[in-house]
Formats: structure tokens, sequence, C-alpha cells
């Protein structure tokens, strides 16, 4: 099937997400450190999305602020272009190595 699009543009740079506010920004940060630190102090560590330099700013300042609330470094690190993971000492990830998916259950055939 063969699909036309008529007036197709691309998008101005007024049409992208507006930034947040300062009271939002802190909310959200505030949300993070709870969210983010529960995860961790669960299981040692998390990720989490972050698609632009704003929000991997973001992240690495939560993870700040976990480490001073805790009193231990919480560890950044790029899982891949998307995607962060903060971590306790002891949940890094060899350098250069990609953390492996675990996969599901295999489906049987009938």
């Amino acid at each position: 099937m063969v699909r036309e699009l008529y007036e197709v543009r691309l998008p101005d740079a007024e049409d992208g997400p507006l930034p947040l506010t300062v009271d939002e920004e802190r909310r959200y940060r505030e949300l993070l450190f709870r969210e983010l630190g529960n995860e961790i102090s669960e299981r040692g560590w998390v990720r989490y999305p972050a698609h632009t330099p704003q929000e991997r700013r973001r992240l690495v300042e939560v993870a700040g602020w976990l480490g001073e609330y805790w009193g231990q470094r919480v560890f950044v690190e790029a899982e891949d272009v998307t995607r962060l993971r903060l971590c306790l000492a002891g949940y890094e990830t060899a350098p250069g190595v990609l953390p492996q998916v675990t996969p599901g259950p295999t489906p049987r055939r009938p």
C-alpha cells in the first residue's frame, strides 16, 4: 500500500517540548531522588532513560545527591545513547561491556 503524505514539514525549534519551570524542575528532581533511590537501595542499581544532555545532567546531579545522602558514591554509567545506569560500588559493569539482557522463557511449539 502506498501512502502519500501531504503538507509534511520539519518541526521548528519552537514546536519542541517547553523547558520545565524552576518549580517543576525541583519537583521532578525530588521525585527522581525518591524513586531511583528506592530502586537502588533495593537492588543496588537502576537504569533510567536519558535522551537529552539536560536529562543526563539531571541524573548525574541526582546521583550526587544520593551519594551525599547515603555517604557512599553512586556511579553513573552510560549503557547506550538513550539510557544511564546508576549503581552502588560492586554493581558496576566491566569497562566496555554492555549488560546482558536475560531472555525470557522460550515459547514451546505445539
